[in-house]
């Protein structure tokens, strides 16, 4: 399982909300199967629907 939390404290050099579904869209085309939304992304472009965005994002990509 992905943990939102993870992800971010891995992913260092992602400075934006954009960035991180793209960073999540590839870890869905990797293998991961499921994510949790452990914590708010903590960008400040990060929209109030961010949670559909990241599950669409993630669940889009896996195969």
């Amino acid at each position: 399982m992905l943990y939102l939390s993870t992800l971010l404290i891995q992913e260092k050099d992602v400075e934006s909300f954009d960035e991180l579904l793209e960073v999540i869209k590839m870890r869905a085309k990797s293998g991961e199967r499921f994510i949790r939304l452990d914590l708010k992304p903590p960008y400040p472009d990060t929209p109030k629907d961010w949670e559909e965005k990241v599950e669409s994002a993630f669940t889009g990509y896996i195969e």
